[in-house]
């Protein structure tokens, strides 16, 4: 999950919440990886000095973007099977960590989480 863009996204959209859908699907993976900032190598090529931004460079224009790259975090992932879950409560702590940090780093709270492919599959 890219959460620069996420969060890019949100500022420029005015978003004031967020819906997190297919949680379920994340299930049984070991570390979920989400991009935290962007890096790019310094304009000197024999320096090793990096620069890094925790925003979307989106007026740099589609050359400058290619320059950079993603830096991702990882969190722990959950085995537990979690799509008959109704309270955000009852998700496994890990899952409870995951939408804790995208709400962290977006800064925009999380009111929906789909957990199945059906309507009522939901946390709200």
């Amino acid at each position: 999950l890219d959460l620069v863009i996420l969060r890019y996204a949100a500022r420029v959209n005015g978003l004031d919440e967020l819906a997190l859908i297919k949680l379920d699907v994340l299930s049984g993976l070991e570390r979920l990886k989400v991009a935290v900032t962007y890096e790019r190598a310094g304009a000197c090529p024999e320096h090793s000095r990096r620069e890094r931004t925790e925003y979307f460079p989106a007026e740099f224009g589609m050359e400058e973007l290619a320059r950079w790259r993603p830096v991702y975090e990882e969190l722990p992932g959950w085995a537990e099977d979690i799509s008959g879950v109704r309270s955000r409560e009852h998700l496994p702590p890990a899952a409870r960590e995951y939408v804790a940090r995208i709400e962290e780093l977006v800064n925009v709270p999380v009111t929906f989480i789909g957990v199945g492919p059906e309507r009522e599959q939901a946390i709200s």
